[in-house]
C-alpha cells in the first residue's frame, strides 16, 4: 500500500514479524539517537556543526519510519492470502502485456513491505496496474493510464493466491 496511507495493507506472519522486530529495533535506538545528537550539540555553534544536523535528519527518518510501521502493523490484515477468483491484496497475477501472450510479467499484489519475504516483484494495489486491475477475474483485459501518460492493455493470464 502507499506509503502515506498503509490502511488495509495485507501481510504475512513472516512480513508481520519482521516488520515488527524492525520497529522493536527502532523504538530501543531512540536513547542512542538522542545521546549522539546531544554529543553532536556540545561540539559548539549548531549553524556550522555538520554532524548536529546530519544526526537530526537522521532522527527525523527513524521518527518517520516509526510511525509509518507503528500504523501498518495496527491497520494491516495478517495470515494467509485471501483466495478468490478476483485480484485482490495477496494474490500472484500474471498478466500479459498488449495481450502478447508471451510477454508475461508475474508479481504479488502487495504491499511493498511484503518484498523482503518472496523473490516476485511486488506491486502496491495503488499503483496505476494495481488499481486498473483490482477486482477483475482471471481473462479479464484492463486498459489503464501509466504514470507516463501512456495508455496500457494488459490480460490477466492467471490468478493465485501467494503461498510464501
Amino acid at each position: 500500500m502507499s506509503q502515506n496511507n498503509p490502511t488495509g495493507a495485507w501481510l504475512t506472519q513472516e512480513a508481520h514479524d519482521r516488520l515488527a522486530a524492525e520497529l522493536a529495533e527502532l523504538i530501543a535506538g531512540r536513547p542512542a539517537m538522542a545521546a549522539e545528537i546531544n554529543a553532536r550539540r556540545e561540539e559548539g555553534d549548531l549553524k556550522e556543526n555538520g554532524g548536529y544536523h546530519a544526526a537530526k535528519e537522521e532522527q527525523g527518518k527513524m521518527e518517520s519510519r516509526i510511525r509509518y510501521l507503528e500504523d501498518l502493523l495496527r491497520t494491516a490484515e495478517v495470515g494467509e492470502a485471501p483466495s478468490s477468483r478476483e485480484v485482490a491484496a495477496g494474490s500472484v497475477v500474471t498478466v500479459a502485456f498488449d495481450e502478447d501472450l508471451d510477454d508475461t510479467e508475474t508479481f504479488l499484489l502487495g504491499s511493498r513491505e511484503m518484498s523482503g519475504t518472496t523473490d516476485l516483484t511486488v506491486y502496491s494495489p495503488e499503483s496505476a496496474l494495481g488499481t486498473a486491475i483490482l477486482g477483475h477475474a482471471e481473462g479479464d483485459t484492463v486498459t489503464y493510464e501509466a504514470p507516463s501518460g501512456a495508455q496500457l492493455k494488459v490480460k490477466i493470464v492467471k490468478l493465485a493466491s501467494f503461498e510464501g
